[in-house]
């Protein structure tokens, strides 16, 4: 089956922003919460597979590379089972207010509901699905949680955020090509790629940090809330905002206007 051509695509990317835009406020946390819940979902999958070897320790490339093999399933559950993405949304809203179809204000609203829901989905799944049921208890998975929120928050502001545009440049490409597919398997692989290609590289996703660095809270990490927030999500929603909007959404309006 043929693909959709660039301007195609942009054309769905602003019909499906048009229909989120006129999404009632509750519609829009509960959709938001789920997406939180699936990322979530991939995280601990991503956990589980590539930190379940011990031994592959000393070969952090392969250990990367099967944690970003699973970790797409969250946004595969997002597109196909419908749910509102932040950093997915961060892309998908900018070609319709370039347009002067709605205004940016309408755009920030969005934003900020799909935000606060994904933020407790990832915390929900976190508790009641992880921590409660004991899920990393043995040795190479809880350290692995603790390891991995303590890294994140240890690198330098300008680090993060740069980390953050990478990884919203890969996830929201993820969407275009999900979107130039007309049959499943298609935007499976559209989707499964670049989204691996992002986890396995280490940029950093703002949603899939909502679970990460909580989770590894929850575990003992030695991370204060102070450190979640200032020197990790906040560099790395500024990031992603810039790696959606900019170099996706943004520039595919503009070459396709």
């Amino acid at each position: 089956m043929p693909i959709n051509n660039p301007k195609e695509v942009l054309a769905l990317v602003e019909k499906s922003a048009s229909d989120k835009i006129s999404l009632p406020v509750r519609k829009v946390l509960i959709l938001a919460f789920l997406a939180g819940a699936y990322i979530a979902m991939g995280g601990l999958f991503s956990i589980v597979i590539g930190y379940g070897f011990p031994a592959m320790a000393s070969e952090p490339g392969l250990q990367r590379l099967l944690s970003g093999l699973v970790f797409p399933l969250g946004l595969m559950l997002v597109v196909f089972a419908g749910a509102e993405l932040f950093t997915g949304n961060n892309a998908v809203l900018v070609p319709g207010a370039l347009g002067r179809r709605y205004g940016w204000c309408k755009v920030l609203k969005n934003w900020t509901l799909v935000y606060i829901g994904n933020f407790i989905g990832s915390l929900f799944f976190a508790y009641f699905f992880v921590k409660l049921p004991g899920m990393l208890s043995a040795e190479s998975w809880h350290s692995a949680a603790v390891g991995v929120a303590e890294a994140k928050v240890s690198m330098p502001w300008l680090t993060v955020f740069l980390r953050g545009v990478g990884a919203n440049w890969l996830v929201c490409l993820a969407v275009w090509m999900g979107l130039s597919a007309n049959d499943v398997a298609g935007r499976i692989l559209g989707l499964f790629f670049p989204v691996m290609c992002f986890v396995a590289i280490g940029y950093e996703h703002s949603v899939a940090n909502m679970f990460f660095i909580p989770l590894g809270m929850m575990h003992g990490a030695s991370v204060t809330l102070a450190d979640f927030v200032f020197a990790n999500l906040i560099p790395a929603t500024l990031g992603n905002i810039v790696g959606g909007a900019a170099f996706v959404g943004g520039i595919y309006w503009y070459a396709n206007k």
